[in-house]
């Protein structure tokens, strides 16, 4: 390399996922007859609805869909935002000034961190809690601050810890409700102290909530009064719509928050392709049926994925909603692998079962002795994952 990368890139490794599909590739390379069954991100094999789909394709054959398109969206999407956090979550959107569409959700959050933070910020990340809170907060040379989620708290935040932190110079908080990785489904008394909180010690909160669609009833922290002077809402169609490859999400909330954030998205692209945004219309305009299907399908998968978190040993809430099934490992497993026990099972499945199971801790600390089961796979997958799984561990 003829120069030597930014200093702030020595603050964040590649993205655990990114490595791990590496090496599972590697892996199917040699056994091209059984490939490995990954059960670890969360990617809906299921495809869109056909309106969807229908609207792209026909959008794409007209020659005028193909240039460089409006950094705010086009009207009929942030319309059709609007319309669907009104009909779902009662919070109605000024669709001109209070809605930005987003490539994907993950892209606004190192969008609102570059927006907002100054090196030395600070910024209150949950443990466990979705990586790039962490990284997009480092690689703005901010300060992480974790507060935690634990089991015994059903992983919601303990407002007594949190008010007795150090808040100084903390300017952002990262919530996620319903939650990844631990399936803890939103509350409406949850999201009430939250916002008192960021009102009381003036931190912009965002909720980031791609699955509340999920297994899950839908809420917006929006709809709390008083969210509006304190809180954003990150969301995205990417689980509830089957639309993780296409890049939709959207940032909801605040304008003048809204148009700060626009500053910095407009120097990064040049607008999402139109037939991605009209086939988003399409979608967000499914009725309730779409998503009737969608769980019915979900339910099925998870009945599966909790015998595989039964055959294993691991405790967890069957109550739980969201793309995954997060279970505590059996006390007692000791661990050759540094991250814990639970990579250590990780691994061992990996390898001997050509299963893959994300492990905890890559979430943090608090996470470490946890595996989580994506239903991102069919049923058919997830019957031979068990089988592969119980045979494993039926061999001494």
């Amino acid at each position: 390399m003829i120069i030597k990368p930014a200093d702030r890139t020595l603050s964040v490794k590649e993205y655990y996922f990114s490595i791990k599909n590496r090496e599972i590739a590697k892996l199917n390379a040699s056994r091209p007859s059984d490939p490995i069954i990954n059960l670890g991100i969360g990617s809906p094999d299921g495809a869109p609805s056909g309106e969807a789909v229908e609207a792209m394709v026909e959008c794409a054959r007209n020659p005028g869909s193909h240039g460089y398109q409006s950094y705010t969206g086009i009207p009929e999407l942030r319309h059709a935002i609007a319309g669907w956090y009104d009909r779902w979550y009662g919070v109605e959107l000024d669709p001109a000034t209070e809605i930005q569409p987003l490539t994907g959700s993950k892209e606004g959050i190192l969008l609102l961190s570059l927006t907002f933070l100054n090196k030395g910020d600070r910024v209150l990340v949950p443990n466990p809690g979705y990586p790039t809170y962490t990284s997009a907060t480092k690689m703005c040379e901010a300060e992480v601050v974790n507060y935690d989620l634990l089991d015994e708290g059903g992983w919601y935040p303990d407002f007594d810890q949190l008010e007795s932190m150090d808040l100084t110079g903390v300017k952002l908080m990262w919530v996620n409700y319903p939650n990844m990785p631990t399936g803890a489904p939103a509350r409406r008394d949850v999201f009430e102290k939250l916002v008192d909180f960021a009102r009381r010690h003036s931190i912009l909160l965002i909720n980031d909530n791609p699955y509340g669609f999920i297994l899950n009833e839908p809420q917006s922290i929006l709809s709390v009064p008083g969210a509006r002077e304190c809180c954003m809402e990150m969301n995205s169609l990417s689980k509830s719509h089957n639309m993780a490859g296409w890049r939709v999400g959207m940032l909801v909330g605040d304008a003048s928050v809204i148009k700060e954030v626009l500053k910095v998205k407009s120097q990064m692209d040049s607008g999402m392709f139109r037939g991605i945004q009209e086939a988003a219309v399409a979608a967000l305009n499914a009725g309730p049926e779409w998503y009737e299907t969608l769980n019915a399908e979900y339910r099925r998968r998870r009945e599966i994925a909790c015998r595989i978190m039964d055959t294993i040993g691991c405790t967890y809430d069957p109550a739980a909603g969201g793309l995954y099934v997060w279970g505590r490992v059996p006390s007692g497993k000791s661990a050759q692998n540094p991250d814990g026990a639970a990579a250590a099972m990780s691994d061992k499945f990996l390898y001997e079962a050509g299963v893959f199971l994300t492990p905890g801790f890559i979430f943090g600390s608090n996470g470490a002795n946890y595996l989580r089961i994506s239903l991102c796979a069919n049923v058919p997958t997830l019957e031979k994952a068990l089988e592969k799984i119980a045979f494993s561990l039926s061999v001494k």
